[in-house]
């Protein structure tokens, strides 16, 4: 199966779909883009261009059919990328049926928030994919960067490691290098994770904290992250590769990271909702904050920097007065 070029789709139409777009269509191939708003739909194939994210990527119409019929988008793509927010996932896909033979990869980088699982494990639960044919696509990287062609990275993880490098080659181009990994749930948490702590960063960048605390801040970020994925998640992982170190690093400092915006926004002393409907975009570590939370009650976990955000967020705690608590009592 691996050796056959096969029809690829894409489900989504946000900036990472259309980045998507851009790497799998600059590479020459062909695929079917699935955009919910039909009036959208026929705006992007006359004008060639996506109005409300990265518009400046040229649209190619030999290469991108662009349909508003999700069922029929998914039964014609034997490689489905998934690339909504993971807040709309469930409604998105509720009605069709997922052809099981297919593969399909999550490039959320979240959670199906009324479930509380991830986006294989939500596969696997309310649609029957094998987890065997579901892969990851993970950073680190930003849509708006590949849109600008700066060379960029991405990791593909997969319980199967053929069915990652099945996928890699669908991304790789002049500007995009693909690694590949066969730890599926554990770089799935970490993507799940790094928006979390990145939004941790936004808060102490809006408090005022420098560029000293927020070196220390990651370092003790991806310490929690090794241990919340040896304790969930157990498998030989190097947590300083890419897809886990790399992938936090660009999340917490970028600009263009949502999470680390949505943080700053806290830190300067938004309410949550005030926060969210400023943005008008999905700032997934929110969701996140919530199941990584739960998670470590259920293990018995200490996960003091998660659990931080995680009260500011749902506890209406001080921005402030905690970030203190963590700088005095647990960050070394």
């Amino acid at each position: 199966m691996q050796s056959t070029k096969q029809t690829i789709g894409i489900i989504g139409s946000g900036s990472w779909a259309t980045a998507l777009i851009k790497m799998i269509s600059d590479a020459g191939h062909v695929v079917n883009w699935w955009i919910r708003n039909p009036e959208k739909a026929e705006y992007i194939k006359t004008h060639l261009h996506n109005p409300d994210y990265l518009s400046s990527v040229e649209i190619h119409p030999e290469r991108v059919i662009v349909s508003s019929d999700l069922q029929d988008v998914l039964n014609r793509s034997e490689i489905t990328i998934l690339a909504v927010p993971s807040a709309f996932i469930h409604q998105s896909l509720n009605g069709c049926v997922l052809p099981t033979n297919h593969l399909y990869v999550s490039a959320i980088k979240g959670i199906e928030p009324t479930t509380n699982l991830v986006v294989a494990k939500y596969l696997e639960k309310h649609h029957g994919i094998p987890l065997d044919q579901v892969a990851i696509i993970t950073g680190p990287c930003h849509a708006e960067e590949v849109a600008a062609e700066k060379l960029s990275y991405l990791t593909v993880a997969a319980n199967q490691l053929p069915i990652a490098e099945c996928i890699k080659t669908y991304l790789e181009g002049d500007f995009i290098r693909v690694w590949c990994s066969n730890d599926l749930i554990g770089a799935e948490y970490s993507a799940v994770m790094k928006n979390i702590y990145a939004i941790g960063a936004g808060i102490a960048h809006g408090l005022g904290y420098g560029d000293n605390f927020l070196a220390l801040y990651t370092s003790c970020a991806i310490r929690e992250m090794k241990l919340f994925l040896e304790t969930i998640a157990p498998a030989n992982r190097d947590v300083n590769e890419a897809a886990y170190l790399g992938d936090l690093l660009v999340t917490c400092y970028s600009q263009f990271s949502r999470n680390r915006t949505f943080g700053n926004m806290l830190g300067k002393g938004y309410s949550v909702k005030a926060a969210q409907l400023e943005m008008n975009m999905v700032a997934e570590g929110y969701y996140a904050s919530n199941l990584i939370y739960n998670k470590c009650e259920k293990s018995d976990l200490a996960l003091p920097i998660a659990d931080a955000v995680y009260r500011i967020i749902y506890e209406n705690a001080s921005a402030k007065k905690t970030f203190k608590t963590l700088s005095d009592q647990y960050l070394h």
